[in-house]
């Protein structure tokens, strides 16, 4: 399993990290796949205090990543970078798992087993 940040995107989530309220030496964050979004599937990054005790988890410099073993498969390969731009920044995902990705860069297709999109509104 390997998921790749970028400088920029490592920057940020450390930034993120330590203005997070309660300090735990298991910080890091989670990065995740939901049904859901205009192609099917949308990606989910969040903060997190602790692993699950099935997670994988990762290091990518200061950063612990932590992953559901359930979304391996769409995630493998994964990178990760922030852009900063006039009219959008924020974090953005390259995964060559996809087979289709939607315009807005949150959603994706997986082949034949991606649920129904929901259209974006």
């Amino acid at each position: 399993m390997t998921i790749t940040l970028t400088e920029k995107a490592e920057f940020r989530l450390r930034a993120f990290l330590q203005s997070s309220s309660a300090p735990s030496t298991d910080k890091g964050i989670r990065v995740g796949v939901n049904d859901g979004g205009c192609n099917g599937y949308q990606y989910t990054l969040d903060i997190v205090q602790n692993a699950n005790p099935n997670d994988l988890i990762e290091q990518q410099g200061k950063i612990r990543i932590y992953v559901d073993p359930n979304n391996t498969h769409l995630l493998n390969g994964v990178v990760i970078d922030f852009v900063e731009g006039l009219l959008e920044s924020g974090f953005k995902f390259s995964n060559p798992n996809a087979t289709d990705t939607c315009g807005c860069g949150k959603s994706f297709q997986a082949g034949e087993c991606t649920p129904a999109g929901v259209p974006c509104s």
